[in-house]
């Protein structure tokens, strides 16, 4: 069964069929050759409670949240006080793109917005100021995945809805990883603009020069400690988070830059709606399809033949890596986490692995799928700003790969690093 059930799924994706449909028609194949129609009758209700959750409400606020602050044109004010930060460096604007990715992490919590956002507005001013255009693409693609893993997150919301994990755990216990993530890629950037003699700024900004760029980028710095001391201090819930920063947004969009337009609201709504149905379908879909596999005891039977091998939690988790790394270059990554967390966390939790530590190492994981060919989204992303192939783009991204990799592997042997903050505010 567990082969019929990946070759059907892999036949319905090479033929061009949406994940979400390719899952839920994989699941009715499957049901129909495991001889127990009576599963038909429990589809629609498996099919409702893959979404009947309150939590993965926040998605969609935090989604217009991330697209009314995108309007509010604080993409510039973002990029100008990273700039004023680490211009100084050698490969300055290179430094300043990651560093706003990790600011703007704390704002949208989704990949793909960060390299259309940032990578539509310093693509073209890094290749102004002398970097080559396939570089730039790079390391805009590369940042980008820092949005998932510093809170908040899409994606953490949707691992903590279905496998039962404190939300407000994971967004602590992403603070970290992501900010490793951020200076592993920023030693890269810095030992290739040395060799290629890429520029910084003449001279390092004074304290009046960040102060006076720091007050015109305080609105949108203030959104991740809203939603941030919000949950980690009890006050709200992620859901409530969500909507409370969708109201920020619009106080802002409309009464403080004056940005925002009401013609333009009917559109965010739109496209959030649009994506909001995508995943949750996919969601709906794959709750069908673990439920079938629970059923016929896929999960344990692939337990017990990782614990047949070893029972070394550092090894299973070596493993699991590595399947990941591979499923995440080939599936959306929604769908990878929603079939394979069910069957994944039971096995490392069963060795003793924090539900947190085994959660961010997935989140993270996944993630680094967004910027690896051959379907990685943010990849797309940057190719479609500068009109650079995918190969052109994936030769120059191949070093930030190697250096998020590495973080991948210290978080995931080093647990210490990412239970700390939760730890240090009492999640744990």
């Amino acid at each position: 069964m567990p082969a019929f059930i990946g070759i059907s799924f892999a036949i319905l994706l090479i033929l061009g069929v949406p994940i979400g449909f390719s899952i839920g028609i994989t699941s009715l194949l499957s049901i129909f050759k495991s001889n127990m129609p009576v599963l038909l009758n429990i589809m629609p209700q498996r099919f409702f409670s893959g979404i009947d959750m309150f939590p993965i409400m926040a998605m969609p606020f935090f989604m217009i949240a991330g697209e009314l602050m995108n309007r509010c044109k604080i993409t510039d004010s973002l990029i100008k006080f990273s700039n004023i930060l680490v211009g100084h460096i050698r490969g300055g604007l290179a430094h300043a793109n990651i560093v706003a990715s990790i600011f703007f992490a704390g704002i949208t919590g989704a990949a793909v917005a960060d390299s259309a956002a940032i990578g539509s507005v310093l693509i073209p001013a890094m290749v102004d100021d002398g970097y080559d255009e396939d570089f730039s693409a790079a390391i805009t693609a590369a940042s980008s995945i820092i949005g998932p893993i510093i809170p908040p997150s899409t994606i953490m919301v949707i691992y903590g809805s279905i496998m039962g994990v404190s939300i407000a755990g994971l967004f602590a216990a992403g603070i970290i990883p992501g900010l490793l993530i951020g200076l592993f890629l920023m030693i890269m950037t810095y030992i290739i603009s040395v060799k290629r003699n890429y520029p910084k700024s003449e001279k390092r900004a004074s304290f009046k020069e960040i102060w006076a760029v720091f007050k015109k980028s305080i609105l949108a710095l203030i959104m991740p400690f809203i939603i941030l001391g919000g949950i980690l201090s009890g006050y709200f819930t992620p859901t409530e988070a969500a909507a409370v920063s969708v109201f920020y947004a619009f106080i802002i969009g409309f009464f403080v830059t004056k940005t925002l337009k009401v013609s333009e609201l009917p559109e965010i709504f739109l496209k959030t709606a649009k994506n909001t149905g995508i995943i949750f379908l996919i969601m709906s879909s794959a709750s069908i399809l673990s439920f079938f596999l629970a059923s016929e005891r896929i999960p344990e039977l692939l337990a017990n033949m990782m614990l047949s091998i070893t029972e070394n939690p550092y090894l299973i988790l070596f493993f699991i890596n590595i399947l990941l790394l591979v499923v995440g270059m080939f599936m959306d990554i929604t769908a990878a986490l929603l079939i394979l967390a069910p069957i994944l966390h039971p096995v490392a939790v069963s060795l003793g692995i924090h539900p947190l530590h085994f959660a961010i190492v997935m989140v993270v994981n996944l993630n680094l799928g967004l910027m690896t060919p051959p379907l990685g989204a943010c990849l797309f992303v940057v190719c479609g700003i500068t009109n650079k192939t995918l190969e052109e783009v994936s030769k120059e991204i191949f070093p930030f790969i190697i250096m998020e990799l590495l973080v991948l592997f210290i978080i995931t042997f080093f647990p210490a690093l990412t239970m700390f903050v939760p730890k240090l505010i009492g999640l744990v």
